[in-house]
This record gives C-alpha cells, sequence and structure tokens, in this order.
C-alpha cells in the first residue's frame, strides 16, 4: 500500500466536515514485535495506537498525545503515544494468559479508565498537559472516542478503527464548528461512513477512498505526514527512574556487579554498573533528569 505509515488530513467542504485517515504497517508491526498479545489485546493496542495518531492530526499537539486504558481485570495497561513529529509507540500489560480479556470494553470492570492525555512543550519546563476522561458505555473503542469527542467538544463525530495481522487503520471524520456545509451535510456523509467495512478500511489507499467513499463531495487533502515507529527512552531518563527508586531499591536492582534496565517499548537494554548506580545516588536531585514518560 503507497500510503502506509501515514497520517492524511482532509476537508468535505461542501458538506463541513473535516476528517483524518491513518494507516500504519511498519510501525504496528514494531509495536508488535514486543509481544506476542493474546488476539483481543493486540487488536486493542493496535487500534488504541491508530487513534492516538488520528487524533493528532485533529488536535494541536506540539509534544505528544497518548491514549491509556487502566482496569483492574485480566487487561491491566493499555498505552499508545503519538508526537508531533510522527513517532509512534504502545504496549499492553496484562495478567495471566490474557486469554480472557474480552473485546467489549464494558466487560473490563467499573473501575476501568480511559483517558486521552495532551503534553505540549512550555517555556516555562513544566510541559503544558490536558487530559479528557472517555467513558466506557461504548463496547469498541470507535464507539467510545465518539462520545468522548461528542460530549467533551459538543460536535459530532464518527471514528472507525480497525486491526487485521500487520495492517492497522483509522478514519475519522467530524462536522467542522460553526453553521459551515450544507443542511444534509453531516447526515449525508455519516450515512456513507457507516457503509465503510473494516476490509475497505484497511486495504483502501487513502485517494481511493475518499473518491469511493464521499463521490459527490470533492475531498480536498489537506497535508500529509509519515508516521514511524519510535521511542522516547533515553539513559538519562533510565538515571532518573533509577534514581527515583530510592537508595534501597536502586541498589537491589544491581544483580552480579550491575543493573541492566529493558525499555519494554522498544527493547533497548540500558547497563549501569554498580559504581554507575552510587554515583547517582549520591548526585544532586536537581541534577538527575526526572523519569518523565518512561512507563
Amino acid at each position: 500500500m503507497h500510503d502506509s505509515d501515514r497520517l492524511s488530513r482532509f476537508l468535505l467542504q461542501t458538506a463541513g466536515v473535516r476528517g483524518v485517515r491513518v494507516h500504519l504497517r511498519d510501525a504496528w508491526r514494531a509495536v508488535r514485535a514486543n509481544g506476542p498479545y493474546p488476539p483481543a489485546i493486540e487488536e486493542l493496542l493496535g487500534e488504541a495506537c491508530v487513534a492516538s495518531a488520528l487524533f493528532t492530526g485533529h488536535a494541536k499537539v506540539d509534544g505528544r498525545l497518548s491514549v491509556q486504558l487502566r482496569a483492574s481485570g485480566p487487561l491491566r495497561t493499555l498505552f499508545a503515544e503519538c508526537t508531533a513529529s510522527g513517532t509512534i509507540r504502545g504496549i499492553a500489560r496484562y495478567e495471566g494468559d490474557g486469554t480472557g480479556v474480552s473485546r467489549d470494553l464494558r466487560a473490563l470492570g467499573d473501575d476501568a479508565l480511559l483517558a486521552i492525555t495532551i503534553e505540549n512543550p512550555s517555556p516555562h519546563g513544566e510541559p503544558n498537559r490536558y487530559q479528557g476522561l472517555v467513558g466506557l458505555t461504548s463496547e469498541s473503542l470507535s464507539g467510545a472516542f465518539e462520545d468522548y469527542f461528542r460530549q467533551s467538544e459538543q460536535l459530532p463525530t464518527r471514528v472507525l478503527l480497525a486491526v487485521d495481522g500487520d495492517e492497522a487503520a483509522g478514519l475519522m471524520v467530524q462536522k467542522l464548528p460553526g453553521d459551515t456545509g450544507d443542511d444534509d451535510g453531516w447526515n449525508r456523509i455519516s450515512l456513507l461512513f457507516d457503509t465503510l467495512s473494516t476490509e475497505e478500511l484497511l486495504g483502501w489507499p487513502t485517494d481511493v477512498l475518499l473518491a469511493r467513499l464521499f463521490p459527490e463531495d470533492a475531498p480536498q487533502l489537506l497535508g500529509e505526514r509519515p508516521l514511524v515507529f519510535g521511542c522516547s527512552c533515553s539513559r538519562a531518563r533510565v538515571e532518573g527512574m533509577l534514581a527515583s527508586l530510592g537508595a534501597e531499591e536502586a541498589r537491589a536492582a544491581v544483580v552480579d556487579g550491575e543493573a541492566r534496565v529493558t525499555c519494554e517499548f522498544c527493547g533497548r537494554v540500558y547497563v549501569f554498573t554498580a559504581g554507575e548506580v552510587e554515583h547517582l545516588l549520591d548526585r544532586p536531585v536537581a541534577d538527575v533528569e526526572p523519569p518523565g514518560l518512561l512507563q
């Protein structure tokens, strides 16, 4: 597929609707490589990765946007992140073999929580952080995100997410603020959106998809950007994580003369000698980079 690992923004001007399409292949394969995950968890993680990218095409993101689900059942954590530069990473944590995890979000438990978080850089040091919580009254992530945008932004929004093996894709359309577009614009686009199958979403290139799905609304591409797997881990951040453990736990991490820390997102291994760990513990707190977004 010629537009794999790409985000495409478009406009349906006559209908007063804007949209974003995302298709992942290599980036999703790299996320999957940190598995293997049970089928239901893999599908949810793929959908979350696509959603995190979709939303960066909609919101103003200068830093990073993450989608995170937490629950106390077999699925503990689902985390996906896309940065303003187009790097994607994701991870899932679960108990046991994970086969008890349902694709129905309503079965994850009453305490399950889904959040969208945007962190943008600030000239004052600490990033500007905005977080919105998503109610889990829908069975699917697509439905949960539609509910979120309808309630938080009060704008009609449709979201379709799909995962099939090495392919993951998503489409989002949203009514423009104000009274733009013809009287039947949103209803027409929403009805056409319902005709799109997950197979078509995964298999059609963006230009073909838009032309076939919205033939009477003259889709206009507003811009595209590549998406790649990328991790924000660094030695400095791992140093911050070790220092934040405190002396007892940090020293306990030293086995056979060294502490080995593996990033769960990308698999990179950071090695610290016992002497380097002691040096970290002796450094002033202000000199140690905070762990930041290490998950």
